[in-house]
């Protein structure tokens, strides 16, 4: 399958993305992003309609890619402890693939306007699933039975920082890193 070419408005979001990461969500300016574009701030707004814009288009789509992940792990007939790796990974390559959009969702979120209670949701229906493949791993006697909320946040503290880390890795091989963080991360509360 070919990916499809980049438009202007992929090019504007991208760059935002990386302004947003940079400077943070407030502190960008659409005169900051014509700047990086290197066009005038008039011609931005042929291709999109406001930085909110630019902002739900990184975020939900992150969530979206997230959230479609997730359906895909929890209708698999794999182990708990399978679905957990597969969790990792899906962090790791959505993470390794968009750092800069990562940085938007976890540090702007807030400041999505109409679009905020549609992100709550998809977060909230991940958060949940992580928790019941949790749950189910240690009714299972896959998992040690330890509180499943403090498994889910020690998993997903690491995971959601992966954006600050990874950058810093030129030779970044995403499938060892999904390996080595799955060692770690779910070694410890494996049974």
């Amino acid at each position: 399958m070919a990916l499809k070419p980049e438009t202007r408005k992929d090019e504007i979001i991208q760059t935002a993305a990386k302004l947003f990461k940079e400077k943070g969500y407030s502190a960008v300016t659409m005169r900051d992003l014509a700047t990086a574009m290197g066009i005038k701030a008039a011609s931005l707004y042929n291709h999109i309609n406001s930085k909110q814009e630019i902002l739900k288009a990184i975020i939900i789509s992150i969530a979206e890619d997230f959230t479609n992940g997730m359906d895909i792990i929890i209708k698999s007939k794999d182990s708990n402890i399978s679905k957990l790796e597969n969790i990792v990974a899906l962090h790791v390559n959505i993470a390794a693939n968009n750092t800069n959009g990562m940085a938007s969702l976890n540090n702007d979120w807030m400041h999505l306007e109409d679009q905020l209670s549609h992100y709550l949701q998809l977060r909230n229906e991940y958060e949940s699933n992580f928790l019941n493949i949790i749950k189910e791993g240690i009714a299972a006697l896959e998992i040690k039975d330890k509180n499943p909320e403090i498994i889910m946040f020690s998993m997903l503290t690491t995971l959601r920082s992966l954006y600050l880390w990874i950058p810093k890795k030129e030779d970044l091989d995403a499938t060892n890193l999904a390996q080595n963080l799955s060692e770690v991360l779910i070694g410890g509360i494996n049974i």
